[in-house]
C-alpha cells in the first residue's frame, strides 16, 4: 500500500511541477510579450534548477529520505502555490523587479521539483522494489502526470480558474502529497505532530489564497490600470480587462491598451473609411480581428454593404461586446446585426480553409508583439488574404506606430509589397496612443485617397485625409525586411522599437 502511495505521489508531483512551469511561462508571456523567448528561458532555467535539485538530493541521508520528501512537498507547494500571486502583484505594484522575481521563483521551484523524484526512488528502493520496476513505474507516472496537466492547463485550468488560482490549486496538491505521506508513514516519522501542524498551516494559507484569488487579481489590476474595472476574464488566448472612468471605457488585452471610448472613433474611422469610401460598389467585407465590433460598426454604416464576415479568435471577446449593455452601446449593436456572420477561429487557418471572396478586407489585429501574432503579419498570410479579395478591392491593415515603432511599421508595408500588392501607408494622431499608422494595400495597384465622404464623420474630411497620407521628415519610409515565417523579423523590430520607450 505504501509503495502505491509513493507511485501515485509521482503522478501528482509531476503534474504540479509542469503546472508551475506553464504558469510562469504564460504569465510572463501575457505581461512581457515574446512568448517564444519567455518560454525558452523559463524552461532552460527550470531544467537547470531541476538538475541542481537532483544533485543536492544525494546529500540527504537514507534515514531522512521520507522526512525530507515531506519538507520538499511543503516547500514547493508554498512557493509554487503563491508564485503566480507574487509575480502578478510584483508586476502591478513594482514593475521593474518582475523579471528578476520571475527567475528567482522559477529556480526555487525547479530546484525543489528536482529533488522530488530522486527522493521517491530512494524511498521505494529502500522498500526492496526491483530497480527495473522502480525506474519503469516512476518514469511512467512522471510522464503521465506531465501529459495530464499539459492537456488540462490550456483547455480547463487557465481559462476557467485563471493563472493565480491554478497555482494555489497545485500548491494544495503538493501539500496534500505531504499530508498523505505523513499519514501513510506515521510509524516511521519523528516529530509527527509538528509536521502535521506545518502542513496544515501551509494548506490553510494556500486554501485562503485560492478562495480570495479573484480579489487579489482585482487589486493588482486596479493598481496596474488605475481605473474602475467593470469586466475581466481569462481565456485560453488572453486576459481581457475593461475599465471605466467617468465616460471613458477602455479595453486592455494582456495589459496593453486596445482602445479608449473617448477617441477610438479617430482610429476606427481612419482604419475603415479611406478604403470603403473608395469602393462604393462593395457588397461584402471581411474583418479579421476587431472582436470589439468597433471597426464593424463603421463598416455597417454603408448601405451598399450587404454582408460582413468577422473572424476573431476569442469567443469571450465577441460575446462580451455582443451582450454587455455598455459595450453594445459603444459598437451600436454591430455584432448582432443580421448582415454579420461572426466566426471564432484562427484567422490564418480560416483563410486557408475557405474560398469565399470579398470586395474589401479590414485587418485589425493586436500589435505583433509575439510570434503567434507575427504570423498574422507575414508574407504567406497576406498572400493568402490577397486571394480572398477582389482584384479591384482594398485591404486596410492596422500597422502599429510609424513614430514609436518605425522599423516595425515599414516592415509591415514591405511585407504587403512582398505579397504582391501596391501599398499606400498613412497615419494619424490618436490621443490615447499617440501617432498611429495603417497601410492600405491594393491587389490591382490603383488607389486615390478620398476627397470627400458620403457619410458624416467626426474626424475625417478632405483636409485630414490629405494630411494622413503625407509623412513628415521624422516618419519617412525605411527600407525594411519583409516579415517571413521562418525569421519573424517584424517581431524583433517591434520589440526593439518599443524597448526605447518602455523601462
Amino acid at each position: 500500500m505504501t509503495k502505491r502511495l509513493l507511485i501515485l505521489s509521482v503522478f501528482v508531483v509531476a503534474s504540479c511541477g509542469l503546472a508551475y512551469e506553464l504558469i510562469a511561462g504564460a504569465m510572463s508571456s501575457y505581461l512581457l510579450g515574446d512568448s517564444v523567448f519567455q518560454f525558452s528561458t523559463i524552461i532552460g532555467c527550470y531544467l537547470f534548477a531541476m538538475g541542481v535539485g537532483a544533485h543536492v538530493s544525494k546529500y540527504v541521508k537514507d534515514e531522512d529520505v521520507l522526512a525530507r520528501f515531506i519538507d520538499i512537498e511543503l516547500a514547493v507547494g508554498l512557493v509554487g502555490g503563491v508564485s503566480a500571486a507574487i509575480l502578478f502583484t510584483t508586476y502591478a505594484w513594482a514593475g521593474a523587479p518582475f523579471r528578476a522575481m520571475l527567475y528567482v521563483l522559477v529556480f526555487l521551484i525547479g530546484a525543489f521539483v528536482g529533488m522530488e523524484i530522486p527522493l521517491v526512488m530512494r524511498a521505494l528502493n529502500a522498500r526492496q522494489t526491483a530497480f527495473s520496476e522502480l525506474v519503469s513505474k516512476v518514469l511512467t507516472f512522471d510522464y503521465l502526470g506531465a501529459l495530464a496537466v499539459s492537456v488540462l492547463f490550456p483547455l480547463v485550468l487557465a481559462p476557467q480558474l485563471g493563472l493565480v488560482r491554478t497555482a494555489f490549486l497545485f500548491g494544495m496538491l503538493n501539500v496534500g502529497v505531504g499530508l498523505w505521506t505523513i499519514y501513510a508513514f506515521r510509524g516511521e516519522l519523528l516529530h509527527l505532530s509538528g509536521r502535521i501542524l506545518r502542513a496544515s498551516f501551509v494548506m490553510f494559507v494556500l486554501a485562503f489564497g485560492f478562495i480570495t484569488s479573484d480579489r487579489l487579481v482585482q487589486w493588482g489590476e486596479q493598481a496596474m490600470f488605475g481605473e474602475n474595472i467593470v469586466y475581466s476574464t481569462s481565456t485560453p488566448y488572453q486576459r481581457l480587462v475593461i475599465t471605466k472612468w467617468k465616460d471613458d471605457l477602455r479595453l486592455y488585452i494582456n495589459g496593453n491598451l486596445q482602445f479608449s471610448s473617448r477617441d477610438e472613433y479617430r482610429y476606427h474611422e481612419a482604419l475603415v473609411h479611406p478604403a470603403l469610401e473608395a469602393l462604393p460598389w462593395a457588397r461584402s467585407v471581411l474583418i479579421l480581428g476587431g472582436g470589439d465590433g468597433l471597426a464593424l460598426r463603421e463598416v455597417l454604416r454603408y448601405p451598399n454593404v450587404e454582408h460582413v464576415t468577422l473572424v476573431d479568435l476569442d469567443p469571450a471577446m465577441t460575446k462580451a461586446f455582443a451582450t454587455r449593455a455598455d459595450l453594445v452601446a459603444l459598437n451600436k449593436n454591430a455584432l448582432n446585426d443580421k448582415r454579420v456572420t461572426v466566426i471564432n477561429t484562427d484567422a490564418a487557418i480560416w483563410l486557408q480553409n475557405n474560398d469565399q471572396m470579398f470586395d474589401a478586407a479590414i485587418v485589425d489585429f493586436p500589435d505583433p508583439s509575439s510570434f503567434a501574432l507575427g504570423k498574422l503579419y507575414s508574407v504567406p498570410f497576406y498572400g493568402t488574404l490577397k486571394r480572398h479579395v477582389a482584384a479591384n478591392g482594398l485591404i486596410a491593415v492596422q500597422s502599429t506606430s510609424p513614430f514609436f515603432a518605425p522599423h516595425a511599421y515599414w516592415s509591415i508595408d514591405a511585407t504587403l509589397r512582398e505579397a504582391g500588392m501596391q501599398t499606400f501607408p498613412y497615419h494619424l494622431y490618436v490621443p490615447s496612443f499617440g501617432e498611429w499608422g495603417f497601410v492600405l494595400a491594393s491587389p490591382q495597384n490603383k488607389y486615390a485617397p478620398p476627397t470627400q465622404y458620403r457619410l458624416p464623420m467626426r474626424y475625417l474630411n478632405a483636409q485630414t485625409t490629405q494630411a494622413m497620407f503625407a509623412f513628415p521628415p521624422d516618419m519617412q519610409r525605411l527600407e525594411m525586411e519583409p516579415n517571413r515565417l521562418n525569421s519573424q523579423s517584424l517581431v524583433h523590430y517591434f520589440e526593439k522599437d518599443w524597448r526605447r520607450y518602455v523601462k
